[in-house]
């Protein structure tokens, strides 16, 4: 299994939790013979880079360099992760299996290669705007929003890490209740589920991935 995992942070450019979180997952995939592949950003560290523990990361940096606002920063970025995550793919000839957004940054791209390059992807949530901005309904959050509402439609699978979540994703956005996946990080079977939800994307069984 070859999967593209879409970050905004990844060790060392790290902004909160997520940065740690999507390095935990890429080093436990290869421990499960899944090849992962991250596509995220940096200010100057470009290209390709193998991991010491197995990760491949493609990071790519906004060729635009002046921004009004993390918008307009985010949908001059997305060129790049689409270029980035397209070179993966076809180097890989084309055996790539899908891909994982991690938050909302990214959800451009995704969508683009699912209808490009037939990629289906999941939606990992990690936090949501109207959390982010409660009660905020300026053009910029509702832009912001309605990005999350792509990505949370287009997704062929929801990844969130806590019920709570959950309740939130479907009161906010009404996506279906069993559109979503709850694997909470701190599970003892937090890889065994989010490797059950990746094969329920692809289909298939999963036992033939498990090391353990």
């Amino acid at each position: 299994m070859r999967v593209i995992i879409f970050s905004w942070e990844f060790p060392p450019r790290i902004v909160g939790e997520l940065a740690n979180y999507v390095r935990a997952l890429a080093v436990q995939l290869v421990k499960n013979n899944v090849e992962p592949y991250v596509v995220t950003y940096h200010d100057y560290l470009t290209g390709p880079y193998e991991e010491p523990k197995g990760t491949k990361t493609y990071r790519v940096t906004n060729p635009v360099r002046t921004h009004i606002g993390v918008l307009t920063w985010v949908l001059t970025l997305n060129q790049e992760v689409e270029r980035a995550a397209a070179n993966i793919y076809y180097k890989s000839n084309k055996q790539i299996d899908l891909i994982d957004t991690h938050d909302w940054h990214f959800i451009p791209a995704a969508v683009t290669l699912k209808k490009a390059l037939n990629l289906p992807f999941i939606y990992s949530v990690e936090s949501l705007e109207e959390h982010r901005s409660h009660g905020a309904n300026s053009p910029f959050n509702m832009a912001i929003k309605s990005i999350e509402w792509l990505g949370l439609y287009e997704a062929k699978k929801v990844i969130v890490k806590s019920e709570w979540m959950q309740d939130e994703v479907t009161r906010i956005y009404k996506v279906p209740i069993d559109k979503i996946k709850v694997i909470p990080p701190k599970s003892t079977t937090w890889m065994k589920e989010i490797l059950e939800t990746y094969k329920s994307v692809i289909g298939g069984s999963v036992s033939e991935w498990l090391t353990n």
